[in-house]
């Protein structure tokens, strides 16, 4: 195939490009409109690009590709402004789905502090009006924290009697369980079966390649049944030939897990093009929004809390170092500075008893940052995994979360990328959108989706439109070992691109958001279209 007449940018030292010609799943020209097209074959199919915009494919350096498929299930409480709607829109969901008494209800994207009869979490007294038949569980936006109703502590055997879990807490008065101790309600619902991880997979992936995507790094394994359920589903989808994403799946598992994961052959690198196995993944922390990310101080406004760590410094270096040892690259979940500074000492710690060059080792979120902890990202050569479409709703409420000084420090996308380290990006999908304009957009314009603050909130850490673009390309594929073989149109490398409603480089900046994604092409092979695009 050919496609010609665009304007395809590679990504390749800032070339611009005319058109580009694949042969099989690789491109192996690109150049000149008369150049590439001097190597049509006989019934080549050439595709007249008619001066639309080209880019690579869109690689989202970290998200949950089932959750948000088995959210695409749940009900969607993203957005939604009030406890009273939220009751309302339960109540109508089981109503619509006839669920059966007994049977769970999950739901999913609330934020109090979008609620606008008053900005306070929702309550087992709030559920209990929903429905006292039915085990209810809706989480916060975050993933951090849920709460849920009577009839769920019943069925979880959950009373007076039950322990604090270690790196969590729950309230049972207000029904709200937190960290680790969702763990508590998240064993006792019944898990998906392989076809219905594989049904919840192809939905979010064709989601996906609808914004682009045709690469994400997906933590999935501890989200539906065994880890070997989640392994069987991506494996089945492969030799379907139903991968439409290409999978380098982030391996949430506990030490126990992570031995017998070891036990059976599995490291970072196994696999092929299509799926393979990423980094060991670590939640250190929680969430900014639920004021469970662990800050070296005291919440500004709470001063009852500095956040909570899901584990100890000598459990997170234990956990670190046996990953580090059998061969993992390593990510893990850092939002608040002070679970930040620990997973960099376990870091350092790691690579003191066991040098090893080209670890690629990562923090994802990066957050709450201090100048001098970013120093040390470089001083390791540690990869940084940032959601810059964070900042539509957290920059509304950093400052009041951290403090003003803090806050200055934060969120420091720019400082990363003049620092060289590392800096690959991603929407940590559903904890928001999976919407990769408004990701690019947030990235180069620190203003939320509205347009506000006029400016950008911090505007020194703005990236420009070609970083953004690097860092969810060519810099995400560093992340996964892959930038030899994708993240630029360049020859000899994998056919993954995506043709776009406008040029993105040169389109106002506020309105990047609006940009359409037209066609999406993974391995030469179409794997989305418009309706407005017909060739």
């Amino acid at each position: 195939m050919i496609l010609y007449n665009g304007k395809i940018y590679t990504m390749d030292n800032k070339e611009v490009v005319q058109a580009l010609k694949i042969d099989n799943d690789k491109i192996i020209k690109v150049g000149k409109n008369e150049d590439v097209l001097a190597l049509k074959k006989v019934n080549e199919e050439c595709i007249n690009l008619e001066g639309k915009t080209v880019i690579p494919g869109l690689n989202d350096s970290h998200m949950h590709l089932y959750g948000f498929g088995a959210m695409l299930k749940m009900v969607n409480l993203m957005n939604v402004t009030s406890i009273k709607d939220i009751i309302t829109k339960v109540q109508d969901f089981i109503n619509v789905h006839k669920i059966p008494q007994g049977s769970w209800v999950r739901g999913r994207g609330w934020n109090q502090d979008y609620f606008t009869d008053g900005k306070t979490y929702l309550t087992k007294a709030d559920l209990d009006k929903i429905s006292k038949d039915h085990p209810i569980i809706l989480s916060r936006a975050c993933g951090h924290m849920a709460v849920v109703n009577s009839k769920a502590l019943e069925v979880c055997g959950i009373d007076k009697m039950t322990n604090q879990v270690e790196g969590g807490e729950f309230d049972l008065d207000l029904g709200i369980f937190k960290e680790h101790a969702l763990g508590l309600i998240m064993g006792n619902i019944p898990k998906p079966t392989i076809f219905e991880i594989k049904q919840a997979l192809m939905e979010a992936m064709k989601y996906a390649n609808s914004k682009g995507l045709t690469s994400v790094q997906t933590d999935d394994l501890s989200h539906a049944g065994t880890f070997s359920d989640v392994l069987k589903a991506y494996e089945q989808l492969r030799d379907e030939g139903k991968l439409t994403c290409r999978i380098y799946e982030q391996c949430l598992l506990d030490k126990e897990e992570l031995l017998e994961f070891i036990s059976l052959g599995y490291k970072t690198g196994v696999g092929d093009e299509y799926f393979k196995i990423g980094p060991y993944k670590i939640l250190s922390d929680g969430s900014l929004g639920a004021r469970t990310a662990a800050l070296s101080r005291k919440y500004a406004d709470d001063i009852s809390t500095d956040g909570v760590m899901c584990y100890t410094q000598e459990i997170l270096d234990d956990l670190i170092l046996t990953a580090h040892q059998n061969g993992f690259q390593i990510a893990t979940h850092c939002i608040g500075d002070r679970a930040m500074k620990m997973v960099l000492d376990s870091y350092e710690k790691a690579l003191t008893i066991a040098n090893r060059d080209n670890h690629r080792h990562g923090i994802i979120h990066c957050q709450i940052t201090t100048n001098k902890l970013i120093k040390r990202f470089k001083e390791l050569n540690i990869l940084a995994y940032i959601q810059p479409i964070f900042l539509h709703y957290d920059l509304h409420i950093v400052e009041d979360r951290v403090g003003k000084e803090l806050a200055e420090t934060s969120y420091a996308f720019k400082t990363f990328v003049d620092t060289g380290i590392h800096t690959s990006l991603g929407t940590d999908c559903p904890v928001e959108a999976l919407d990769t304009m408004s990701n690019i957009y947030c990235a180069v314009n620190r203003c939320d989706l509205n347009g506000n603050p006029i400016g950008g909130w911090n505007p020194q850490e703005k990236l420009s439109v070609y970083e953004a673009l690097f860092h969810y390309t060519q810099d995400s594929a560093y992340a996964s070992f892959s930038e030899n073989i994708k993240g630029s149109l360049s020859e000899g490398k994998l056919a993954d691109f995506v043709v776009l409603s406008d040029d993105i480089m040169e389109i106002n900046t506020l309105k990047i958001k609006d940009i359409k994604v037209l066609q999406t092409y993974v391995g030469g092979k179409l794997v989305y279209q418009d309706k407005e695009i017909r060739q």
